[in-house]
């Protein structure tokens, strides 16, 4: 089913979003591991979802909430240190969240965001809400315990849980050929008999589909689905992370850039089908709000000491014998 008018420049908007904000960290305050080169498969995901689905992300996490549609400036301000950051300059690069759209949690633990969107779906089945819950992580966490772990428990319990890999290729240097007995990851779904479904990561629309698919299927209570999106990442696996060795051929890298690149890809579809003034729009308003949420950034004050004291403790702590606590 092909998006409609309004879809499809949602998509590119999200997508141009991403692509936008992290070039803005390169020019501005470099932290973080990118996911340039990988926003096909972040915004078609997130485009199938609705505002109350739950999503949690990876150590990649920049992407994640702006697919899912949040505000971009308490990110940047995340990202800079500051307090309007969206975790009061507190959680940074790779602890991005937004609870108002959903997103529940990222984390630097390779794997770490798979039990927590299980649980997620746990819950939603057990308070008979239709939401479902969608899982990002890269190729590496699948050779993580968490990840057999967590899928076996949604299959057997048929939880509304979209478990969805970002198979860039490389977990840092190791290419997958090297770190998995079976490299291509969406056929483990069979060892837990659900779903398991590969996709062209670079193509947002593609993506879009496959994952509409496995949420339609995961609302009406028919379980979980694996997917595996083929993409790639541009830029190394932290843009501070000096790598001594060459482990991918620059020609490799420039076949990506030049000719697999998802925004430009999909750019190109959205000209093909007469939307050039729309396109060329969208384009110059991604570029003045980066502007803008970088000046916010910038502008916007450092965390202060009480803001640790908030974001450990309940403020106040509750009395003894008060809410049921123990005397």
């Amino acid at each position: 089913m092909q998006l409609d008018r309004d879809q499809q420049l949602k998509l590119f908007t999200r997508m141009l979003r991403i692509r936008k904000f992290e070039e803005a960290l390169i020019a501005h305050n470099p932290v973080g591991h990118l996911s340039i080169g990988q926003e096909g498969t972040i915004a078609g995901a997130c485009m199938a979802l609705r505002d109350d689905d739950f999503v949690t992300g990876t150590h990649r996490s920049h992407g994640h909430p702006i697919g899912k549609g949040a505000d971009i400036n308490p990110l940047m301000a995340e990202i800079f240190g500051k307090r309007t950051g969206i975790c009061k300059g507190l959680g940074g690069s790779m602890h991005l969240t937004d609870t108002s759209m959903g997103l529940i949690g990222e984390s630097a633990i390779v794997g770490g965001g798979l039990p927590l969107a299980t649980g997620a779906g746990l819950s939603i089945q057990v308070r008979g809400a239709d939401q479902v819950s969608l899982c990002f992580f890269g190729d590496g966490a699948t050779n993580q315990g968490t990840f057999g772990e967590s899928v076996n428990m949604a299959a057997i319990w048929k939880l509304p849980v979209i478990y969805f890999c970002e198979n860039n290729g490389y977990a840092v240097t190791t290419s997958v050929e090297k770190s998995h007995g079976q490299p291509d990851i969406y056929r483990r779904a069979d060892g837990y008999g659900i779903p398991g479904v590969v996709v062209d990561g670079q193509d947002a629309e593609a993506v879009h589909a496959v994952t509409l698919e496995a949420v339609n299927r995961a609302r009406s209570g028919e379980g979980p689905t694996l997917i595996e999106a083929k993409t790639y990442r541009f830029d190394e696996h932290s843009n501070r992370l000096a790598i001594p060795i060459e482990y991918r051929s620059k020609e490799e890298v420039e076949h990506y850039r030049n000719e697999r690149d998802p925004i430009t890809l999909y750019r190109n579809v959205l000209l093909s089908r007469d939307l050039r003034v729309d396109v060329e729009r969208i384009e110059e308003q991604v570029n003045n709000a980066v502007d803008e949420a970088v000046e916010f950034a910038k502008q916007s004050p450092e965390p202060e000491m009480s803001d640790l004291w908030d974001c450990l403790f309940s403020n106040p702590i509750a009395p003894a014998g008060d809410k049921g606590l123990p005397e």
